[in-house]
């Protein structure tokens, strides 16, 4: 299981760039005018984890398969889009099929680039979008709570659910507030992630950067980080105009193409990583003569839930998990050191899979 983000933005702001980079594609037309982007772009990278490769290594593994993550380019928004301005009504239902979103700011100054509000302001940029989801779900929010009504009046349990959530979410948008900063109690989560609320989904602040920011960044995406650090969300800094370029190069020229800008990675990993701490994902590995693979996990997933990622019949039939640390793994010189160590643990159905372990199912067919 990878995740799928949304990136999101005004017009001309880099997501289409952006998006080239990440997939190492030119799938994406990037123009300077807005719209450029209409239909959705969708895209697969792999995720980049140094523990994978150093797994393999050990195992002998014949292939490397990395978890992988799926980009949606979605065309820019503008104001008034939740009445459906420009392509409004298209990129609010995008929106709703992502789990998470990459909000790209510009934070560049170039009068060559137009911006469809004549101004560099992220901030406000920001501000211009989030409004504009918090009114499409304020409509959405009375317009299902008043399609609730009858079947509450009939007894409809997960109707009565549904509208107790809309109803609590309600007065936080009508006071320019996102649904995000509802508190949702456990048993609630299913229901809540099914309303499908745009301002619930939680947020990346991505700070496209001209290239001389690219490592330290500059006032305008530090103006974002305090905004995003304020309102709970993430943040990243990346030059698109970087990613561009190193999308292009083999390993090692990236390497030193990298070294020479001052970065110690490239923009994708930090986005992954920025989104993965915003989801609370966590990954483990399979390993293997055959073949060394990552699996992708919200944290805190039982062994059961976690072989149901692999196979459902690995979860109908989960039995236990021998399980090794990744660096009880890497230190033993791999499966049979860890075995002779004493460090293979057998866990059973309640235990929560930790971020890096190397597991084995063992199942009832």
């Amino acid at each position: 299981m990878g995740f799928r983000t949304g990136i999101v933005g005004l017009p001309n702001v880099g997501k289409s760039t952006l998006f080239n980079a990440l997939t190492r594609t030119a799938a994406a037309q990037a123009a300077n005018f807005p719209f450029c982007t209409i239909e959705p772009n969708v895209g697969e990278v792999n995720v980049p984890d140094a523990r994978l490769e150093r797994l393999a290594g050990i195992a002998k593994s014949k292939a490397v398969i990395p978890t992988r993550m799926t980009f949606v380019d979605i065309a820019g928004l503008v104001r008034g889009a939740s009445k459906g301005e420009g392509l409004g009504n298209q990129f609010l239902a995008n929106i709703r099929e992502c789990e998470a979103i990459a909000h790209v700011l510009r934070c560049f100054e170039d009068d060559d680039v137009t911006h469809v509000e004549g101004r560099v302001d992220p901030v406000a940029d920001a501000e211009t979008v989030e409004t504009e989801l918090m009114l499409a779900d304020l409509d959405s929010v009375e317009k299902r709570l008043a399609g609730l009504a009858r079947k509450i009046r009939s007894g409809d349990k997960e109707a009565g659910d549904q509208s107790r959530l809309l109803e609590a979410a309600r007065p936080l948008l009508a006071a320019g507030r996102p649904a995000r900063g509802l508190h949702v109690d456990a048993e609630d989560a299913k229901a809540w992630r099914g309303l499908q609320l745009l301002t619930a989904k939680p947020v990346l602040y991505v700070c496209n950067v001209e290239e001389a920011a690219a490592a330290e960044g500059n006032a305008h995406s530090a103006a974002v980080a305090a905004m995003a650090a304020a309102s709970g969300a993430g943040c990243v800094v990346i030059s698109a105009a970087i990613e561009e370029e190193i999308a292009q190069l083999d390993d090692a020229e990236r390497a030193e193409f990298l070294g020479a800008m001052g970065l110690e990675e490239a923009g994708l990993d930090r986005l992954i990583g920025a989104g993965y701490a915003l989801l609370g994902l966590a990954t483990y590995f399979t390993v293997g003569p055959k073949e060394a693979r990552a699996w992708t996990i919200p944290a805190g997933t039982s062994a059961p839930q976690a072989a149901g990622v692999i196979h459902g019949d690995f979860e109908r039939g989960f039995i236990r998990a021998e399980t090794i640390a990744y660096a009880d793994f890497v230190s033993l010189g791999g499966e049979q050191g860890a075995k002779e160590a004493g460090r293979m643990r057998s866990e059973g159905k309640t235990y929560r899979v930790a971020d890096g372990d190397v597991l084995h199912f063992l199942f009832n067919t």
